[in-house]
């Protein structure tokens, strides 16, 4: 618990204080920022690269969810990291990112997960059980890999992007909530998710503000993972919508 909740805090501070260092850098490096009196020449960086640091905050869906399960409640995901800006034309408009970054991401839904005897349960929850939470939660070491597109110059730092790419994610640890009755569970580090997951991205928009779509090309769980009783496989993969905020 320790652990999520320092997680959380990081991610509060850091939302607090990106806008005033952003605000700092682009006062800093700036090349055609006011020049001093006896100075007459503004110097502008032709070889410029967009190497940004990078903040998401999504709504994250269940795709391919088991007849019965559904989502209640707001599950958000967390994402920051950095992406390195390499340009592959003259213009420097068309470029390849290259990042790394952190998520943390909550799925509330109705798809109860308990152990026995060192196997995973998972159970629809029925409308006779008594509950205030029930979720799962992962968080993961990104790659992201970017196609960048750009209306900007070496003299405009605010411009139109469309960039749309993969990301790879590592998951590093997880965990599952519930709170009802007739007791909590709380789990931890289950064998059932898959490591690995990855899938495809597009952000667009202008200046700092973007959108942000993300869809998982696998599961989140593996084969291992079945609804008690129906057998049916537990397929269901990620789905994120939400505002990415690109910073210099």
């Amino acid at each position: 618990m320790s652990y999520i909740c320092s997680m959380k805090h990081l991610i509060f501070y850091v939302l607090l204080i990106l806008p005033i260092i952003n605000g700092f850098a682009q006062e800093d490096t700036n090349p055609l920022a006011e020049t001093p009196k006896n100075d007459s020449i503004a110097v502008v960086d032709h070889q410029y690269k967009e190497d940004q640091f990078y903040l998401a905050i999504t709504y994250n869906l269940l795709g391919q969810k088991p007849d019965g399960v559904s989502q209640n409640g707001f599950s958000s995901g967390f994402h920051l990291g950095f992406i390195k800006d390499m340009p592959i034309n003259t213009q420097r408009n068309i470029a390849i990112g290259l990042g790394l970054g952190l998520s943390s991401n909550s799925y509330n839904q109705t798809l109860l997960i308990t152990e026995e005897n060192g196997d995973y349960i998972y159970t629809d929850i029925d409308d006779d059980t008594s509950f205030s939470k029930n979720k799962f939660t992962t968080y993961l070491l990104e790659m992201p890999i970017e196609f960048r597109w750009r209306t900007s110059t070496p003299k405009d730092y605010d411009f139109w992007r469309i960039y749309t790419g993969f990301k790879i994610g590592y998951v590093f640890h997880n965990s599952s909530k519930f709170n009802g009755s007739p007791n909590d569970i709380k789990l931890s580090n289950i064998d059932d998710f898959n490591a690995f997951q990855y899938g495809l991205t597009f952000s667009a928009g202008y200046s700092n503000v973007n959108f942000h779509f993300y869809y998982a090309l696998n599961t989140i769980f593996d084969t291992n993972a079945k609804v008690s009783g129906t057998g049916e496989a537990v397929d269901m993969n990620a789905i994120k919508i939400g505002l990415i905020f690109y910073i210099l």
